[in-house]
């Protein structure tokens, strides 16, 4: 038999191996589909009706910031503000946490502005800054009201190795309460207070004189700080009645603070685990009731004390 011969049935054979494997694949495939689309039809059947699952929020047709009017007739205001409640009140998780964290810090943040002459309002300032945690920003911003290291040593918060006051909760609403009456000097009402805030008052104050317009609602302003005052209003809007946004919660929903002691230390500490367990605490409760402590130890200069707090 000539090579030729043979490599021609050869190549009949690998051409029927080919064909044979082609029809046996599309079958499984065939089956397969026919399988995916049963079970995709089957959870399909479980969901509940589109208009269970998503639904549109009626929008306040009046709205104030501090006691300043929202100009919501205007179409891009209102267009604005419904963006920012929509992203916020459909992220469920976060919202959900935050309405329950905020039961721990909102009581004292209200009376301590209110102690200060800062309207109530800016507690919703603290949430869009931070989420009520102590966080730190890429740009160096720390703790509750994000508090830059120039402006927290400004306005005489301590700061170094081993203690950022940045992170004290009291004395950073102290701090932040101050920055904000002394912005209200300078711009005379609260909405560029709040602005300021989030780009600087030299930066706010410069696009005012740039644009020829006073009010933050008629300034064209970057992108973060003209979605800034939407999200604090926002987050106004839904705290001030969750059950309209399908957020209900109970009374022992809430997170709580547990009762705490203080301790007034005037000495350095040179082991803040052992000093933690010798208090019968443990460092872990050092470090998550007084966040400003930074190290594992503490200095304290001549003539200054500390208060630190652990659960009684």
């Amino acid at each position: 038999m000539s090579r030729i011969h043979l490599f021609s049935i050869y190549i009949l054979l690998v051409a029927s191996l080919i064909l044979a494997s082609l029809a046996f694949w599309k079958s499984i495939g065939e089956k397969d589909q026919s399988e995916l689309v049963s079970e995709n039809q089957s959870f399909i059947s479980q969901l509940p009706p589109s208009g269970d699952s998503i639904r549109l929020f009626d929008i306040p047709k009046e709205l104030s910031f501090a006691g300043e009017k929202v100009p919501l007739e205007k179409g891009d205001i209102f267009e604005r503000l419904e963006r920012e409640i929509y992203v916020n009140a459909y992220w469920e998780s976060n919202l959900i946490l935050l309405l329950k964290r905020s039961a721990k810090y909102l009581p004292e943040m209200e009376r301590m502005l209110k102690e200060n002459g800062i309207p109530d309002d800016f507690k919703y300032l603290a949430i869009a800054e931070s989420g009520l945690m102590n966080v730190g920003s890429p740009a160096g911003a720390r703790g509750f009201w994000q508090i830059l290291e120039t402006t927290g040593k400004e306005y005489d918060l301590e700061i170094s190795q081993d203690v950022d006051e940045r992170y004290h909760f009291e004395k950073s609403t102290l701090t932040a309460s101050k920055y904000f009456k002394k912005a209200h000097a300078k711009f005379g009402d609260w909405t560029a207070v709040a602005a300021s805030y989030n780009m600087g008052q030299t930066g706010f104050s410069k696009r005012q004189q740039e644009q020829l317009h006073q009010n933050y609602y008629e300034l064209y302003l970057n992108d973060e700080t003209s979605r800034y005052l939407f999200r604090i209003l926002a987050f106004k809007i839904i705290f001030e009645n969750p059950g309209a946004f399908g957020y209900h919660l109970t009374e022992g929903d809430y997170y709580k603070n547990l009762p705490l002691r203080t301790i007034r230390v005037d000495e350095d500490i040179k082991d803040l685990p052992k000093w933690a367990k010798e208090q019968g605490s443990s460092f872990k409760d050092l470090k998550l009731y007084n966040p400003w402590l930074r190290d594992r130890n503490l200095n304290v200069k001549r003539g200054k004390s500390y208060e630190i707090k652990l659960p009684e």
